[in-house]
């Protein structure tokens, strides 16, 4: 596995190092022992799917409060996804700042998302499957989000939206997600 930082305090890239020969190739997805290298989090209470239909489908930006926050590690396994994490950490050096990194079954990237980010990500394919190693149990009461238009972030969307549940279409902008921590 290579582990590459992203411009995002605390977020990494996970390349996966298959080894192959000619029935295919074997590589690790996950190891204690080089994530602990690494300084990050090793104990992952859920794993979890989602499926998305339409090319187009648009989910976030979501995050859960603390104390409930989640460290996510996000793959792609079946299709394609445009994946975009957002720095809300207000003591953060990249507090505000966003990023993304193209996720597909073929490059098997994975994307190590830290506590108190929001996610979000597009579908570019039909028919995509995305899995999510979690680092706490989801707290309902903690769930929150903001929109995936908001003008803080300008976030250039490589597609028109085809589907968004109606959840995510009223989260709040960032701003007045801001106001309510004071």
């Amino acid at each position: 596995m290579r582990f590459q930082q992203t411009s995002l305090d605390g977020a990494w890239i996970i390349d996966l190092e298959p080894i192959r020969d000619d029935r295919g190739f074997f590589s690790r997805t996950f190891c204690i022992k080089e994530l602990s290298t690494h300084g990050l989090e090793t104990n992952f209470v859920q794993h979890s799917l989602s499926f998305s239909a339409r090319r187009g489908t648009l989910r976030g930006m979501h995050f859960q409060v603390p104390p409930h926050g989640e460290i996510k590690i996000v793959e792609c396994v079946k299709g394609a996804i445009w994946d975009v994490i957002i720095d809300i950490r207000s003591q953060s050096p990249s507090f505000g700042q966003w990023t993304s990194v193209e996720l597909t079954a073929d490059n098997r990237r994975q994307l190590y998302i830290p506590s108190n980010f929001a996610h979000g990500f597009q579908t570019l394919t039909d028919n995509v499957e995305v899995r999510y190693l979690i680092s706490a149990f989801h707290e309902p009461s903690a769930a929150r989000g903001f929109r995936h238009d908001d003008p803080a972030f300008a976030i250039p969307w490589p597609l028109p939206v085809s589907v968004m549940s109606e959840k995510d279409r009223a989260w709040p902008d960032f701003a007045q997600h801001l106001e309510a921590r004071q």
